[in-house]
């Protein structure tokens, strides 16, 4: 099974350390491994300490973290091999680096297969003057980033956050924008719910304990019109904060794709066949409350498996 990557990255003092202090924390039962340059900085609580061997410290809630140290790939190996693998794997970038050049490298064919980036999370600092985004570096991980976390409100003025907000609007960047205190992100944008879900049907909308978002789930055990799948996703993108998802087509029955839609940009890619007992056709949207109805959802989705 690969192991999705999330890729953090932001402005030297963003906040980045503490948004991944925070994932590792609060992990919720997944098995998370943050590889991150400057090692000494995590500071996990200590009763959740398990043990450090090897430049890696093990985590009592099953998570790891490692220091990126030589090559990406040869680390991101290293993690792949371990037993039992990790759910995902969290990788921190210097402050100084430019994603743009990390994102070629996790597009190694290897690397993709097993590890595949599924998100690209950039970390602001809402304290900072908006004109600082016209700075190159800033503007390539605006750029690549999926979703734009902006910290440090609780010491910006009361207009700060909105202001940064229409600084990233001008710059023209997709992303999803969240406010992130204390370092915490919802985490069905960071995580969303991927094949490995054990519940074979959603009857319902699930509201993640964030306010801002909720979880709607379509599942068919019919193969789907890709032409009518892809115009309904066209009408359905400015609702949508992500979405993820497993289908065969009516084109190529039995050949599984995986469905990917962050940052305002949809991809597919081959996947493998579903576990006994899944449908077909599962795929999970997330969206502001309020925005998407279940019912427009199933809508313009059964309208996908009609014949003709």
């Amino acid at each position: 099974m690969p192991v999705p990557i999330l890729l953090v990255t932001g402005y030297l003092g963003a906040g980045k350390t503490t948004v991944v202090n925070h994932l590792l924390a609060n992990a919720k039962g997944r098995r998370i491994a943050a590889v991150v340059n400057d090692f000494g900085a995590i500071n996990i609580d200590a009763e959740l300490i398990a043990g450090a061997s090897d430049g890696v410290v093990s985590l009592a809630n099953g998570c790891i973290c490692c220091s990126l140290e030589g090559d990406l790939l040869r680390t991101l190996s290293t993690l792949l091999r371990r037993d039992p693998k990790p759910d995902y794997i969290v990788i921190e970038t210097s402050g100084v680096a430019d994603p743009a050049d990390i994102v070629r490298n996790l597009m190694d064919p290897v690397i993709l297969r097993e590890a595949p980036l599924e998100t690209v999370l950039c970390v602001l600092d809402a304290t900072t003057p908006p004109a600082s985004l016209d700075d190159a570096l800033q503007r390539s991980q605006l750029r690549v980033a999926d979703i734009v976390a902006l910290t440090k409100l609780d010491l910006a003025d009361e207009g700060a956050g909105l202001r940064m907000r229409e600084a990233i609007r001008s710059q023209r960047v997709p992303a999803v924008v969240v406010d992130a205190r204390h370092g915490e992100i919802p985490s069905a944008l960071l995580f969303p719910a991927s094949d490995r879900a054990q519940a074979p049907r959603d009857p319902g909308p699930k509201r993640p304990v964030e306010e801002r978002f909720e979880t709607l789930s379509w599942t068919s055990d019919q193969p789907i019109a890709l032409p009518r799948f892809q115009q309904a996703i066209g009408r359905l993108a400015p609702k949508l904060a992500r979405a993820k998802g497993v289908f065969e087509t009516i084109e190529q029955p039995g050949r599984p794709m995986v469905f990917q839609f962050a940052g305002g940009r949809a991809t597919l890619a081959p996947g493998e066949a579903p576990a006994p007992g899944l449908p077909r056709t599962r795929i999970v949207f997330i969206a502001e409350l309020g925005v998407l109805s279940k019912a427009e959802l199933d809508a313009m989705m059964e309208a996908c498996i009609a014949a003709g």
